[in-house]
Formats: structure tokens, sequence, C-alpha cells
């Protein structure tokens, strides 16, 4: 501290001002406990003990200094500490700077007491002001340092846990494994969560316009990102998103968002079209299984493959919508731009390849084979 070298109080004045010193930093703790809320149950009991003696500590190494004995690198680093600690003990920086002002008001009264009493001279009084409020500027600085880096600290080691439960449930790791990634994350579960798969570049855009509590990761394959959407008002979310290439999955248990997730995957690989995967069940029902579904296209089609192929394109298309309007013949027509004698025509073709086309087993599985087939 370069104001140091400008006062060197004397031997006697230092000792004066010493012997008043436990006095000065109990009234300098009073002080902070009256006149700034956030520290009236703090400075209490074991803790009150512990930040007595801290300040008759600072106020000791003050003494140092201002006697010419020694520099502000250890207070300066106990200062930053302290800073450090108010983040750890929840509470702001303006809390701990209304209590360096208080303290610096208290302090400067009861050393200054001292100090004339001691008898230094009037200029040697100004300048041992200016030497009192410097040091508890360079404290406050200190601690100012140790309270942003904390909070920094803090803020990046929040996103990692936040970042790792979306990871674990996106995996579909376990209720004992997700529960202990909530707590570390400080995550509080909702009842559900909703999956909206997005390019990467938008997915933290989007999710500043969302529940703050919305897990997100911009690093998934392929570019994407994930949103995890808590409780989600589905129709509310969707006009949020307009404007975005999104997916959104279904609402699932938070403890099941994988399969929110796994179904948005899947409805994007099916068509980069689709936003809402609810308007699409019947497609992601029958995408599910690829390789079963066409078994049983090629089962239950099988007698179609005696055709030509025009001719089993146009049979059918016949059937899925014979399938669909229930038989009606007119409605069929209608649908396929064809007369209904083209339509009997057509159905009596496929009764001789299908006999059974009235069983139910039957129709249930020619309804899936032709599901998709125009979609």
């Amino acid at each position: 501290m370069r104001r140091a070298t400008e006062l060197a109080l004397d031997e006697t004045t230092v000792m004066a001002l010493r012997a008043a010193l436990k006095t000065t930093a109990d009234e300098v703790v009073e002080a902070i406990i009256d006149e700034v809320p956030s520290y009236a149950n703090a400075l209490t009991g074991r803790m009150g003990g512990t930040i007595r003696r801290a300040v008759r500590t600072a106020l000791g190494h003050y003494l140092d200094l201002a006697g010419g004995l020694a520099t502000g690198v250890d207070a300066g680093d106990a200062a930053y500490e302290l800073g450090r600690g108010e983040v750890r003990d929840g509470r702001s920086m303006d809390a701990l700077l209304s209590a360096y002002r208080v303290g610096a008001r208290v302090a400067w009264r009861g050393l200054a007491a001292g100090a004339v009493s001691a008898g230094l001279p009037a200029e040697e009084v100004a300048k041992f002001a200016e030497l009192t409020f410097a040091y508890i500027d360079e404290l406050s600085a200190a601690s100012a340092a140790g309270h942003a880096d904390e909070l920094a600290a803090r803020g990046l080691a929040h996103e990692r846990h936040l970042e790792q439960l979306a990871r674990d449930l996106l995996a579909g790791a376990g209720a004992d494994v997700l529960l202990a990634a909530a707590q570390r994350a400080g995550w509080q579960p909702p009842t559900s969560l909703t999956a909206v798969l997005l390019p990467a570049a938008q997915a933290r855009p989007a999710y500043r316009s969302l529940d703050p509590s919305t897990l997100v990761l911009d690093d998934l394959p392929d570019a994407l990102g994930v949103l995890l959407v808590p409780d989600a008002d589905r129709a509310h979310l969707l006009r949020q998103l307009t404007g975005r290439n999104a997916v959104v999955g279904p609402a699932r248990p938070w403890t099941r968002a994988s399969a929110s997730y796994a179904r948005a995957v899947r409805a994007r690989s099916l068509s980069p079209d689709i936003r809402d995967t609810e308007d699409h069940l019947p497609e992601l029902v029958l995408s599910a299984d690829p390789d079963a579904y066409a078994d049983l296209r090629a089962r239950a089609l099988a007698p179609l493959r005696t055709l030509s192929a025009s001719t089993a394109r146009r049979l059918e298309e016949t059937l899925r919508a014979w399938l669909l309007h229930h038989g009606r013949r007119e409605e069929v027509a209608t649908a396929l731009f064809v007369h209904p004698q083209t339509v009997r025509y057509r159905m009596s073709q496929l009764r001789e390849l299908f006999p059974d086309l009235g069983s139910p087993q039957r129709v249930l599985e020619l309804t899936l084979a032709v599901g998709l087939t125009g979609r």
C-alpha cells in the first residue's frame, strides 16, 4: 500500500491502538449486526467468534501497515477468501460492501480516539484517516474479486451439473441416478418433461424464451441440440417454437424423458417436415420396427406380386381407399377420382386375390400393410 510509506506511527501510538483493538473489533461486529440485516444471524455463536477474530486480525495487520511493519498481501488474500465464502453462505456482495462501510466507520472512530489520546498530531491524524479508508477500499476490492470468481466457478459447475443431468435423462438412467444428478444440479424435478429436437445453433436462442428450468444440450451428433421442457403447455410450446426447425416429442414423466427424446429422433428421421409428433402417431407406430413392417407388407400383399407392377399399384391404391372408407363405394370412387363401377370391378379382382378379405385378421394386416402408402 503506497500510502503506508507516507505514515509511520510511532511505537507508543501503535501500542495504544493495540490496547483498544479487541474493544474496537467487538464494536465493529456489533454495528454490522445492527445495521446490515443480512448479518443479523450470521455473526452469532461460533461464526460470530470466527468473524470477531478475523476483524481483530485485519485491524492488527492494518496497525502493522500504519507502523511501517508489513505489506497488504496477507490481508488481501484473507479478504479474497472472505468474498468467496460469502457466496457459499448465500449472501450478495452488496451485503459485504455494506459491512465494510459500517466497519470502516466504527473502526475509524475507535482508532481515531486512540490516536488522538496518544498525542498524534492533527496533520498525522488526517494521513491516518486516509490510510484507514484506503486500506478498507483495498480489502473491499479483494473481497469483490473473490466473490465474483466464486460466482463464476459456481456458475460453470452448475452448468456442468445441469448438462450431466440432461445426458443422464437422454440415456435413460435409473431413477436413483437421476435423483442424485438433479440434487447435485440444484434442479427441482417437474412432473413431466417434453423433448424438443432442433439444430444445435437454434438450441440456446430457443431456450431463452422457455421455462428457466428447461435443460439444454447443444452438442448432440449431426449438429443437433435438445431442450427438455418441464411441464409444458404443448400448444403454447409449439407457438414459441414457430419459425424454428424443431420436432416436439410427447410429454413423459421426467424420469422417462428419454422416451420423449427417442420419439422426436425417430420422427425427424421419418420426415424433416414433422413438428409435432402427436400429429404423426400412425406413421411413427408403423416405422418403429422397419424390418417387421417390411415383412408384414411382403406377406400381406404377396398376392399382388403375381400381377404387373401397374396393375398391382392400382389395386393397392383401391384396397387402401376401400379400407379407409369402410367399403363405401361412392366415397372410395371419389377418393380415387374414378367411377363407382371401376371400384366394383377392382374390388372383385381383390376378392379373388384375397378370398378371406372379410376376415378381421386379414383386414387388420392389410390396413397396417397399406397404412403409409401414398402419404
